[in-house]
């Protein structure tokens, strides 16, 4: 199992996506003899894991039933343990085209955090890329090089615990792409410049307050970087549903004779037709943060 390449089977030590339903998963890893507890039973990894091929519908021991599925970037994002706030797919797909991702891409990142963008980030610079991630938290950077190397995409990634602001990022002229999620970005904004190739790159700061934004365009341009531009990224989810509209009357070439005696007798029109329609929620998903991009010119 590995988050960059799809396997067909289940093996002992992988991470799997045990899915109850739309808005309730989690991440197991499969070991033998184990047994992991779900809302509709155990699920026994000898058994009923072990060798099965991924997507499979595994019943469980109270007779309900689940799906098992293989990790991705997006899947694990809504699994994840949480050791910070994490970003969520709505900014990832941003960032990653903002950013001009591709396979081969050099990338350096500063927080690391629980390795939600991470995660993405790999899969996209897949195979030939290297992410340079940096974590400032001791603990939070041993963890994720442990789940890096349990989910087979270490050798894509190196992990540093250090304060981007006064180390940087360890590495000059090598990057396509910088990303930044921290306190106070416009104090790594030199040496984001400083990682980026000489032949120019794109940089993304992620801030939740606009305070951040104002200094860290200062910042930018100061530097000399081009094409400074911050964005705010809203959800806004269609729920779809079923209405029964009545068929409009438009008469008919020759009108219905209505009795004089009893005009309630006319003829009315009872056609039907049901439709799917989508609807707009009353209440909008709030602000997460605002990521603002710039462009290093080459040199």
């Amino acid at each position: 199992m590995s988050f960059v390449e799809y396997n067909d089977s289940i093996r002992d030590g992988d991470v799997a996506i045990i899915y109850q339903s739309h808005d309730n998963m989690m991440s197991v890893k499969v070991q033998q003899g184990a047994q992991t507890q779900t809302r509709y039973g155990v699920i026994r990894h000898s058994s009923d894991l072990i060798g099965r091929p991924y997507g499979s519908k595994v019943t469980c021991s109270k007779g309900g039933w689940v799906y098992v599925l293989h990790p991705t970037p997006e899947l694990w994002t809504v699994t994840l343990p949480h050791r910070t706030q994490i970003l969520y797919t709505t900014d990832i797909a941003t960032i990653t085209m903002m950013l001009e991702l591709k396979p081969g891409s050099v990338v350096c990142e500063s927080g690391t955090g629980s390795g939600s963008l991470s995660h993405a980030i790999l899969r996209t610079i897949a195979p030939t890329g290297h992410l340079y991630t940096v974590e400032f938290h001791q603990q939070r950077a041993e963890k994720v090089a442990e789940e890096f190397k349990e989910h087979h995409v270490d050798h894509l990634v190196t992990v540093k615990n250090q304060d981007v602001c006064k180390d940087g990022f360890s590495v000059a002229g090598v990057a396509d792409a910088v990303f930044l999620d921290i306190p106070s970005p416009w104090e790594a904004v030199g040496h984001a410049k400083t990682a980026l190739k000489k032949q120019g790159g794109r940089v993304c700061s992620f801030s939740p307050c606009i305070e951040q934004v104002q200094r860290t365009c200062e910042a930018l341009a100061d530097q000399g970087f081009q094409e400074i531009d911050t964005l705010e990224v809203l959800l806004r989810v269609h729920d779809v549903r079923s209405v029964s509209l009545p068929m409009p009357d438009f008469g008919t070439e020759t009108p219905a004779k209505i009795p004089a005696d009893n005009p309630q007798e006319a003829p009315q029109n009872s056609a039907a037709v049901t439709l799917k329609t989508t609807t707009v929620p009353r209440e909008l998903p709030g602000h997460t943060g605002y990521l603002t991009f710039a462009t290093k010119p080459r040199t």
